[in-house]
């Protein structure tokens, strides 16, 4: 009971709509259902899930770790909170790439990327990344695209090439990809406008900007991804990190002072905590024990 109004398939297709609108379309990561919900809420225009992110929520670094049940079902959990569509990091595909599509579309996500690197693979933006060839990232594509049912669900293909290879064999790989059928293209690991600029020139779909934070990319604002033609743009880690650094501080502040008080400011009130999960919205009339209010509580 979520209380959202669009079907999967609506979310989908509205995605599609939107894309070819040639605005660009912002999604920030959610670390849980609860951060997707605010995520709709403030007006953004999707929501993305990050494999490093889903890493990290389970103690363990981004190096291929997580597994195919662990990652459809939270990505299951946060995309079925909102009538926005939910883009998900599949990695490299979790070994089947026909099973992993099948999985996620059947889950309710709107499309998700896959990425060109070997099995024990590294964050885009650490050093010391290994690729698989052109030829088996372009067969990954095609049984990924074979696999899905819905058209409208999204096919991204990612490439880790440009600190590996350079940028030259990341636009060979790019022409590679589109032609194998990928809907969207997911340069990882762009240094700066430039960069961003040559792989436009080259590709001829949609495009994905990664920007994440203490990364090889420099940080462009929205103005400057939309007139670089840019159609989607993701904030992968930055609710995670904004989370934690504070649970970090808030924490130590207890540890050292005895007590919260000193944080108490740095809080969610429970009164917006309520209305974000819309606790009124669960009230059943004549049903004392459901019968709930925000109003009197801070």
């Amino acid at each position: 009971m979520h209380f959202t109004k669009k079907t999967v398939s609506e979310k989908r297709s509205n995605l599609i709509k939107n894309l070819k609108s040639k605005k660009l379309l912002r999604f920030p990561g959610a670390y849980n259902p609860l951060c997707a919900k605010l995520i709709a809420e403030i007006g953004f225009d999707g929501v993305y899930v990050s494999g490093g992110v889903m890493s990290n929520d389970l103690g363990l670094p981004d190096i291929g770790l997580t597994t195919l049940d662990q990652v459809s079902y939270r990505s299951n959990q946060i995309a079925r909170v909102t009538d926005l569509p939910t883009i998900v990091d599949i990695d490299t595909g979790f070994g089947n790439c026909k099973k992993t599509i099948e999985t996620f579309e059947r889950k309710g996500l709107a499309g998700c990327h896959l990425e060109d690197q070997i099995a024990e693979k590294r964050c885009g933006h650490l050093d010391n990344k290994e690729l698989i060839s052109k030829e088996e990232m372009v067969k990954k594509i095609q049984e990924s695209t074979k696999a899905r049912k819905d058209k409208n669900f999204l096919i991204i293909a990612r490439t880790d090439a440009n600190s590996v290879e350079g940028l030259d064999k990341t636009l060979d790989r790019i022409k590679a990809y589109e032609d194998a059928g990928a809907d969207m293209i997911f340069p990882e690991a762009m240094k700066d406008e430039s960069e961003f600029e040559k792989v436009r020139k080259t590709a001829k779909g949609y495009l994905l900007a990664n920007m994440t934070e203490f990364g090889k990319s420099k940080l462009l604002n929205r103005s400057q991804l939309e007139n670089l033609g840019y159609n989607l743009v993701i904030y992968p880690v930055t609710t995670q990190r904004l989370a934690m650094q504070n649970v970090e501080l808030g924490l130590k502040s207890i540890f050292k002072d005895g007590h919260q008080n000193n944080v108490m400011d740095k809080m969610q009130t429970r009164k917006r905590l309520y209305e974000l999960v819309e606790y009124e919205k669960y009230n059943t009339p004549d049903k004392k024990i459901t019968d709930f209010s925000t109003d009197g509580h801070e």
